[in-house]
C-alpha cells in the first residue's frame, strides 16, 4: 500500500466524515435537544418531556401516526412482493440491461412529478374517470375521493409506482450474480413448480443482495413528504407532513413538539428496520423447516402471474401519469368528460421570465453543483481504494447508506440551526451542501461496481509503459468508464432535482426550484401551470439520462468504425 494511496484515502474519508456525516450528527443533536425542550432562543434551557406531551396532545397525532405506518409499511411490503413475483415470472426473458432500459422512465422521473401526474390521472376529474364516463354514465366528476383519501390508498399506490421499478432493477441486478437457470432446471427436475423453486432456492440467495435497498425504500416510504402532500390525506396528514407543517408554523413554540415528532419519525424507521431484521430471522427458521419438510403439491404460479399483471397495470398508469403532465401543460379548454382537450395552447409556457425560468435556472445550478461535487468525491474515494490496494470496509458501506436510512425530517431542522450559527442558512451554498448529503450516496453506489469491474490488465499495461498514477486515471480509467461515470452523473442530477425538504429547510423558503414550486402549485386549481413545472421537473432527469446514453456513443463512433474496418 503506497503512502500516496493512504493519504488520498484518508483525505477522502475526512471529507466524507466532516462534510457529510458530521452535519447529520449535528442535525440529530440539535433536533434531539429541542425534542427534550432545550431551545435557548425561546428561553427554554431545562430538559424535560413536555415536548413529547405536547406532541401526543396535538389534534390528529394518532391518525397521522397510523397513516404513516399503514402507507409506509404497506407500500414497501406490497412492492417487494410484486417485484419478486414479477421477476419470478419473467426473469428468463429479461436481463438486467433490458430491464434498466425499460425501467429508466420510472427511475428518472422525480417523486413529486410522478405524484402530480398520478393526481391528474386518478382524480375524480382525471383521465381514468374520463375514460370510464361513457360506460358509467357520468356527465360530471364522481363524488368520491380517489386522491387525498383518508385511508392513504392513493399515497400507497403512488409510492408503489415508484418503488416497484427500483426494486425490479435491484432484483434483476442481484439475479445476474446467481446461476438462476441452472438452479431452476435442477429444481424443476426434482418435480417442484417454478414458483416454489423461486421461493425455496432463488429468493434466499437474492435477499442478502437486496436487503440494503429494501431498507432505503422502507425509510423513504415511512418519511416521504412531497408525495404525501400531493397524494396523501391533508387533514390530518402523515406524520412527516405534519412535522414539516409544525416546523414552519408561525408560532415558534411549535418547534418543540415538531422536534419530538422528527425524532419519533427517525425512531419509527429504526424500529421498522429492526422489525424487518427480526422477520428475516423468523423467515429463515420457517424456511429451513419448510425445505426439510419437502412437498411438491403447492403451486405458486397463479400468484406469480397475478403479480405480473398488477405490475404491468401499475406501469401503464405510471406512463399515463407521465403523459398527462405534458397534456395538461398544453391544454387550454378541457371540460369533463372529454378524454382529450378541446383546445390547445402554449400560453402556460409563455410566462417564463416571471415563472418557471427562474426556478429552472436554480434547479440546473443545484443539480450541476451537487452532481459534480458528488462525482468528484466518488472518483477520489474509489481511486484512493485502488492506490491503497484496499477494498471497501463494512463501516465504509454504512457511511454511504447512512444518509439514505435516516429520515430527512429527523435532522434537517437541526442542521438548519447549525448552518444558522455559522451564517450559511438561507442561501444556495447551504442547499448545495444539504443536497450533496443525499446525492453522493446514489452516485457512489452507481459508480462502485463498474469501477471495480474494470479490467486491471489495462492499468498494468499503462504502468508498464511508464504512465504514472495520475496519467493512468485520466488517460485510461476515466475514458474507459465514461458511460458509467455519465450514468452516475445522471442519477445524481435526478436525485438533486427531486430534493424537496433539503431545499425547503436550508433555503429558508427563499430558494425556489421546480420541485418546491410543483409541490406548492399541486394544491392550487390551475392544472396547466402545475403541469408546466412538473413537466420541466421530469424533463431534466430524462435529458441527463439521454446525454449519458448519447455522449459515449458519439465519442466512441470512430472506435466502432475502426473495429469494423479492421474486421473486413
Amino acid at each position: 500500500m503506497s503512502h500516496e494511496g493512504r493519504l488520498l484515502r484518508a483525505g477522502v474519508l475526512a471529507v466524507v466524515g466532516l462534510g457529510l456525516i458530521t452535519p447529520i450528527a449535528i442535525g440529530l443533536w440539535q433536533t434531539g435537544r429541542a425534542a427534550l425542550g432545550i431551545l435557548p432562543a425561546l428561553g427554554r434551557n431545562v430538559a424535560s418531556l413536555d415536548s413529547w406531551h405536547e406532541l401526543v396532545a396535538l389534534p390528529g397525532f394518532a391518525t397521522s401516526l397510523r397513516l404513516t405506518l399503514v402507507t409506509g409499511l404497506g407500500s414497501t411490503l406490497l412492492s417487494v412482493l410484486l417485484a419478486t413475483g414479477f421477476c419470478a415470472a419473467v426473469h428468463a426473458r429479461m436481463t438486467s440491461a433490458s430491464g434498466a432500459r425499460m425501467l429508466t422512465p420510472f427511475l428518472a422521473i422525480p417523486h413529486a412529478a410522478m405524484a402530480v401526474g398520478l393526481a391528474f390521472v386518478m382524480a375524480p376529474s382525471g383521465w381514468i374517470a374520463r375514460m370510464m364516463a361513457p360506460v358509467a354514465g357520468w356527465d360530471r366528476p364522481p363524488d368520491f375521493a380517489t386522491v387525498n383519501d383518508g385511508w392513504g390508498l392513493a399515497l400507497t399506490f403512488g409510492l408503489m409506482v415508484k418503488e416497484v421499478p427500483f426494486l425490479l432493477l435491484v432484483i434483476l441486478s442481484a439475479l445476474s450474480q446467481i446461476p438462476v437457470a441452472r438452479q431452476m432446471a435442477a429444481g424443476r427436475a426434482l418435480g417442484y413448480g417454478r414458483g416454489i423453486v423461486w421461493i425455496k432456492i432463488i429468493m434466499p440467495q437474492v435477499w442478502p443482495l437486496i436487503r440494503l435497498p429494501v431498507w432505503v425504500v422502507l425509510a423513504y416510504a415511512l418519511s416521504v413528504v412531497d408525495m404525501a402532500i400531493i397524494l396523501g390525506p391533508s387533514n390530518p396528514p402523515t406524520l412527516a407532513v405534519a412535522v414539516t407543517r409544525w416546523f414552519t408554523d408561525a408560532d415558534p413554540t411549535m418547534i418543540l413538539p415538531a422536534s419530538a415528532g422528527a425524532i419519533l419519525q427517525a425512531m419509527i424507521v429504526g424500529l421498522a428496520v429492526a422489525l424487518l431484521l427480526i422477520a428475516e430471522k423468523v423467515g429463515k427458521r420457517l424456511g429451513r423447516w419448510w425445505i426439510r419438510r419437502g412437498g411438491r403439491g403447492l403451486s405458486a404460479e397463479p400468484g406469480l402471474w397475478a403479480a405480473s399483471a398488477v405490475v404491468m397495470a401499475m406501469m401503464a398508469v405510471g406512463l399515463l401519469a407521465m403523459l398527462s403532465l405534458v397534456v395538461w401543460s398544453l391544454a387550454w379548454r378541457w371540460s369533463f368528460p372529454q378524454v382529450l382537450p378541446e383546445s390547445w395552447s402554449l400560453k402556460p409556457w409563455t410566462n417564463a421570465q416571471g415563472g418557471w425560468m427562474r426556478a429552472l435556472s436554480t434547479t440546473l445550478l443545484l443539480a450541476g453543483a451537487t452532481a459534480g461535487l458528488s462525482l468528484a468525491l466518488a472518483i477520489a474515494w474509489l481511486e484512493g481504494e485502488d492506490r491503497a490496494r484496499r477494498s471497501r470496509a463494512p463501516w465504509a458501506e454504512a457511511l454511504i447508506y447512512l444518509p439514505l436510512l435516516i429520515p430527512q425530517i429527523g435532522f434537517l431542522y437541526g442542521l438548519n440551526v447549525g448552518f444558522l450559527q455559522i451564517g450559511l442558512s438561507g442561501g444556495i451554498t447551504a442547499v448545495i451542501w444539504a443536497q450533496v448529503l443525499f446525492v453522493f450516496p446514489y452516485v457512489m453506489i452507481a459508480l462502485s461496481d463498474p469501477w471495480r469491474a474494470l479490467d486491471p490488465r489495462m492499468i498494468h499495461a499503462a504502468a508498464a509503459l511508464g504512465s504514472g498514477r495520475g496519467r493512468r486515471l485520466w488517460a485510461v480509467k476515466l475514458p474507459v468508464l465514461i458511460r458509467p461515470i455519465l450514468t452516475a452523473t445522471a442519477i445524481g442530477v435526478a436525485v438533486s432535482v427531486a430534493q424537496y425538504l433539503p431545499t425547503l429547510f436550508m433555503g429558508a423558503g427563499r430558494v425556489a426550484t421546480l420541485t418546491t414550486e410543483a409541490v406548492t402549485l399541486s394544491s392550487g386549481s390551475d392544472r396547466r401551470v402545475t403541469g408546466v413545472y412538473a413537466t420541466l421537473q421530469a424533463g431534466l432527469p430524462f435529458a441527463a439520462y439521454l446525454a449519458a446514453l448519447l455522449i459515449p456513443a458519439i465519442l466512441h463512433r470512430n472506435r466502432r468504425a475502426l473495429s469494423g474496418a479492421s474486421a473486413t
